[in-house]
């Protein structure tokens, strides 16, 4: 499609229509919503307090010292930021985040992840995700806790942190994800939902099936109780990390170069699956001109290549492009094999892997630990890091700051498979050695495109057949993306929710701190 610009009124037609809006919906929902977290003594922190905690007044802080961050306790929504701890302390004034060495990456450039299983209850960090996509509907009377039920489509993470938003937000919540999704993301949701039976809904197929996620959803919304509240098509996913991801990423670069003022950050390295945490990439490029790097499977080159396929790098949904996803404002893609995610989630699980870390790389014994900390995709993020840095020049002073979605925790049993299919006779130092040389010294399962204007025009144009054919986007809405006035034009309701959760606070009287 040719190129053509929309004005700040066009704009602004769009964004309410795509569901960006501050306006009451319905003054009788949103009067049962103050009701019901004025008896459930349910209070909202405000996205510039999830963007800096230090900022939370010290009455919300101090309580949360004597309650398990994994609880479904609502006082644990001001624990939805990056700035904790796996023991629940916080806010601390820097994120958690690895940086890994050049023994490792094999590049001088600074690789920086930030840790996304200190999140509270789920251990990932999309369950700020779901909180921005669900908070805007409820201070605008748009979801009504007493009737509606919150349909979460994920390929995992997100349904999770869905149903936790929900459960502690005292009101029914739907996961649906694909069937082949990892065991430990289901037993949690055994636990987590109210109705196991009818509130976990399996799909066909694994990470790449996510049309039929889309399927189930539609005939779902045939109930006129069910929301539907797809983190692929909403806009407060974007909003929200832009707003708390950024921020704190942007904290992350600042404390790990502090003192080297010739320092620079190049790039945000992040895998698409909803495109919500690639908004992070949108503040960082404005902040401080960064580019922005989606990751996908090479297995499913669906950016690089239009391609298709099945992979198993769980947290990454493909073969379609997010309505999310600010494709013009994207830099490059790079695609990582499963077969290197597989290998190296091996060898920082393993004793055998650690050893040859520490006693062959020369990794100190405290980092090498904290690398199962990087789940499927936080490992793919790295290696995408890593070729960036390798295809770009990079050197000591050039940064790339990239996010561990979730830890290894999640791929226990998917790990137990790997090695008795691939190491039958035992995970030992010859295959950890074979693993981390294939893998990160040789490093040539990833493929790199810089996106030129012509290549974002064309990644651009693939989401019309999943929003305009497939699930009913209007034409004029989904081109409007393709201007960057668009998504400027967004950053506002952020402040103005802000507002609004303030006036919903108070008229609920559960925050009396501020």
């Amino acid at each position: 499609m040719s190129k053509r610009v929309i004005d700040a009124a066009e704009a602004a037609r769009a964004h309410e229509s795509l569901g960006l809006t501050t306006e009451i919906a319905d003054q009788g929902v949103y009067e049962r919503t103050v009701q019901r977290f004025q008896e459930r003594n349910i209070a909202l922190p405000t996205f510039a307090e999830l963007a800096d905690p230090s900022t939370i007044p010290a009455a919300r802080i101090v309580p949360l010292a004597g309650l398990d961050r994994n609880e479904p306790d609502s006082r644990n929504l001001f624990r939805v930021h990056w700035f904790g701890r796996l023991d629940g302390s916080g806010p601390h004034e820097v994120p958690d985040y690895i940086e890994l060495p050049s023994e490792m990456t094999g590049v001088e450039a600074r690789i920086l992840l930030a840790i996304g299983n200190r999140f509270p209850m789920i251990r990932a960090h999309k369950v700020l995700a779901a909180y921005s996509c669900l908070v805007p509907r409820l201070v605008t009377g748009r979801f009504d806790p007493t009737a509606h039920r919150a349909v979460w489509p994920s390929t995992g993470n997100y349904a999770r942190g869905g149903i936790a938003i929900s459960r502690i937000m005292d009101c029914r919540g739907v996961a649906v994800l694909p069937e082949g999704m990892s065991k430990a993301r289901f037993d949690w949701l055994e636990q987590w939902t109210l109705d196991p039976t009818n509130d976990i809904i399996r799909t066909p197929g694994t990470e790449s099936n996510v049309k039929e996620i889309y399927d189930a959803c539609n005939e779902l919304e045939q109930d006129p109780e069910i929301e539907i509240i797809n983190q692929f098509s909403e806009f407060s996913n974007h909003l929200g990390h832009y707003a708390v991801t950024g921020p704190a990423l942007g904290r992350v670069f600042e404390h790990a170069t502090a003192g080297r003022p010739d320092a620079r950050l190049v790039a945000f390295v992040s895998a698409s699956g909803s495109a919500g945490t690639l908004g992070a990439g949108d503040y960082l490029k404005d902040t401080y001109g960064s580019r922005i790097v989606a990751v996908e499977a090479l297995e499913c080159p669906t950016m690089l290549e239009n391609g298709f396929g099945d992979h198993n790098i769980q947290g990454i949904g493909d073969k379609h492009v997010p309505l999310i996803h600010n494709v013009m404002n994207t830099d490059d893609v790079v695609a990582v094999s499963d077969r290197s995610t597989d290998a190296l989630d091996a060898v920082f699980n393993t004793d055998a892997g650690k050893a040859h870390l520490v006693d062959r790389v020369g990794l100190e014994p405290a980092l090498a630990d904290m690398l199962v900390h990087m789940g499927y995709s936080a490992i793919a993020n790295a290696l995408a890091a890593i070729t960036i840095a390798k295809d770009r020049g990079l050197g000591r002073d050039d940064v790339i700051v990239t996010v561990a979605t979730d830890g290894s925790e999640l791929y226990d049993s998917e790990r137990e498979e790997y090695l008795a299919h691939h190491h039958a006779n035992g995970y030992d130092a010859v295959a950890a050695a074979s693993d981390f040389a294939r893998e990160l010294e040789a490093g040539d399962t990833a493929q790199h495109l810089e996106l030129t204007e012509q290549e974002r025009r064309r990644v651009f144009n693939l989401g019309y057949f999943t929003w305009v054919e497939q699930q009913g986007t209007s034409f004029e809405d989904f081109t409007a993306r393709g201007e960057q006035s668009f998504w400027d034009g967004m950053r506002h309701f952020i402040g103005e929710w802000d507002e609004q959760i303030r006036e919903f606070n108070a008229r609920t009287g559960t925050r009396d701190d501020d």
